[in-house]
């Protein structure tokens, strides 16, 4: 079984390749999610966020340094440059992912980033004048999470 350490480099260097079934297959069936722009999401939702992403970053560009990792927890620190939305506005978030695991596999990650530094780039002026508020972020969560295809069961 693959160490945490190496679970989280496999996950990363499937991103950076944008390859979301790779990402895919490193959850735990009861896996969750949470970040400051989709919220907590359930693995079927995880797993359709990874795609949206990667099917829409065409210019994504990422590093990462896993700065601790143990037998159950890995903390990844994590760059990505990217162009967001139709604008294509250019945003280089920096992210900190907490990842606990189970049966060898991601069970929680949750990944903390300045929000309304990201909304100032992602968003433009809106962002600039509103980004600090939880209306935005409820906005801007509501079209995120319209944006995941989920297929019913």
């Amino acid at each position: 079984m693959p160490s945490p350490k190496q679970v989280v480099q496999s996950f990363y260097v499937c991103f950076g390749k944008r390859k979301p079934e790779g990402m895919n297959a490193l959850y735990h069936p009861e896996a969750n999610f949470t970040d400051p722009v989709f919220g907590r999401l359930n693995l079927a939702q995880t797993q359709a966020m990874w795609t949206m992403l990667c099917t829409r970053g065409q210019d994504l560009r990422l590093k990462f340094d896993v700065v601790e990792s143990d037998e159950q927890f890995a903390k990844v620190e994590w760059k990505a440059w990217y162009s967001f939305g139709p604008r294509r506005r250019k945003v280089h978030n920096r992210v900190t992912s907490i990842f606990e695991f189970k049966d060898g596999l991601i069970y929680r990650q949750t990944d903390t980033f300045d929000f309304y530094r990201w909304a100032k780039q992602a968003l433009g002026l809106p962002g600039l004048l509103f980004g600090w508020t939880g209306l935005l972020r409820q906005q801007v969560r509501k079209k995120a999470l319209k944006g995941l295809k989920i297929n019913p069961k």
